[in-house]
């Protein structure tokens, strides 16, 4: 028998990995399809330093100073993949918080290899359930 506890919570344990990977996939899906509805292009498809608009969900949201001046930076996710929105010289923009559903247009570059969209132009989505 005590072969097989080791084996039950393994068990539990891939169910609760399952479980999560499947709010994740469920998440992603949700994120395609407003994608579909807002005419928005999906991150993974954006680069070569040409305009795009993009939808998606604020993950995080961070003060960092670039060359000594305030950045307000954003990390946006569209269930395929993610970009940074950076506002130069921002502190803080109303409504621009973690969580947010999030519209923004504007021109994709690389850097640090990552995608970046520096000073987008954005619109605020409203809060699901609101």
């Amino acid at each position: 028998m005590s072969s097989q506890e080791p084996h039950k919570k393994r068990g539990l344990r891939g169910f609760f990995q399952r479980l999560a990977t499947s709010q994740a996939e469920l998440e992603a899906d949700e994120l395609q399809q407003d994608l579909d509805r807002h005419g928005a292009t999906p991150i993974a498809s954006c680069g070569g330093r040409r305009r795009f608009c993009v939808t998606g969900t604020l993950r995080t949201v961070t003060l960092r100073p670039r060359g000594g001046a305030p950045a307000l930076e954003a990390e946006l996710y569209d269930g395929s993949d993610v970009i940074d929105l950076i506002w130069l010289g921002r502190r803080k923009i109303a409504g621009i918080e973690p969580g947010r559903m999030v519209l923004a247009e504007g021109l994709v570059s690389m850097q640090d290899g990552r995608k970046v969209m520096f000073n987008p132009r954005y619109e605020l989505r409203p809060v699901n359930g609101a």
